[in-house]
């Protein structure tokens, strides 16, 4: 698979387009901030009642509804939660949206499962940055980028420039050819994406966390103590893994904890897990997981999320290893430095 970096991108494609970044969230303000940052004409879209209007403003962007921001904008890119996504673009985008408009995603949720239809004459295309907003934003500050892929799901002929060209264009102003693009399709990356965050990266590693802090806790073991062994060092564990692969991170740790892992891996990961694996798989390919989270949302009166995500928000909070986490976090100098997120910028 190629890996496209920045002399494989025209940056000069995005900055002679308007661009309305629709939404200021996580990937929203990141995505405004970097490609405000490298030249490019960008205006957020908000609704006039935002909490995020004088965040962006602060930010020195340009702010405006969202139905304003993209009448006359080149490019849109979609970046409110997927359960607003297609409301969004039914009221306020699809009556205003220039005929030769490309519309962007950075997941391909709502177009993969149909949930947005657009126009034909609509070329439409997906930067997806592989790792939160924050991490993008932080790391172009910084100089770098995040690993990024790249999709074309309608490329329009009425366009200036071909859908794939914007797309990787898009991609060096927000960063990502300074890390790697790989291209591949909305399928794909919605399919992938979503058993990544269920069946391992959130909500595998989350399970796993909590029931071996449990476990030492029960056995009579600390907490502070069982805290740091099944969460604090996971970021030690997946630094070496994301350097150099699981063969890395054998090399660096102790020979007694690499046979810990021959011995006891599959023992907490066994066949039955991956069964569960499977059906997860299923339940996202089927487009039911699509299904039942959007019907949880409906059920919401303010936006936050639906009962099934709220109650288990709050069924998290209250856990033992937040709360023992919390207290050892205020007391770790090391974490005091410039955080990721900051709720009044970002």
């Amino acid at each position: 698979m190629k890996i496209y970096y920045d002399d494989d991108a025209n940056i000069e494609i995005i900055k002679d387009m308007k661009v309305s970044i629709i939404g200021y969230g996580s990937q929203g303000h990141a995505h405004a901030n970097n490609l405000n940052d490298s030249g490019v004409d960008v205006t957020v879209g908000l609704r006039e009642d935002s909490a995020s209007w004088k965040k962006a403003t602060d930010a020195g962007l340009k702010v405006s509804a969202v139905s304003d921001s993209v009448m006359d904008a080149d490019m849109v890119m979609i970046l409110a939660p997927d359960e607003f996504q297609k409301g969004i673009y039914e009221n306020q985008i699809k009556p205003n949206l220039k005929s030769t408009a490309i519309l962007g995603f950075a997941h391909g949720f709502n177009i993969h499962f149909k949930k947005i239809i657009p126009e034909s004459s609509n070329s439409v295309i997906m930067i997806a940055p592989k790792g939160p907003g924050h991490t993008v934003r932080s790391t172009y500050i910084n100089g770098g980028g995040v690993p990024s892929l790249i999709a074309v799901f309608e490329d329009a002929s009425n366009n200036k420039y071909s859908a794939r060209d914007v797309a990787l264009s898009y991609a060096k102003a927000n960063g990502g050819t300074r890390a790697g693009v790989l291209e591949t399709t909305f399928k794909e990356e919605t399919e992938t994406d979503l058993f990544g965050e269920q069946a391992v990266l959130c909500g595998g590693i989350t399970a796993l966390i909590k029931a071996g802090y449990e476990t030492l806790v029960e056995a009579g073991y600390s907490p502070e103590m069982a805290y740091f062994e099944c969460l604090h060092e996971t970021k030690l564990i997946t630094d070496l893994i994301q350097e150099g692969g699981i063969a890395n991170m054998h090399y660096s740790i102790s020979n007694t904890a690499e046979y810990g892992d021959y011995l006891s891996g599959p023992k907490v990961i066994t066949d039955d897990t991956k069964k569960a694996m499977k059906e997860i798989l299923d339940n996202i390919q089927s487009g039911n997981f699509a299904d039942e989270f959007l019907d949880d949302c409906r059920q919401s009166n303010d936006g936050s999320g639906g009962p099934f995500m709220k109650s288990n928000r709050e069924l998290t909070k209250d856990h033992p290893i937040e709360r023992v986490g919390e207290e050892l976090r205020a007391k770790m100098k090391f974490l005091k430095s410039a955080k990721l997120v900051d709720k009044e910028k970002n």
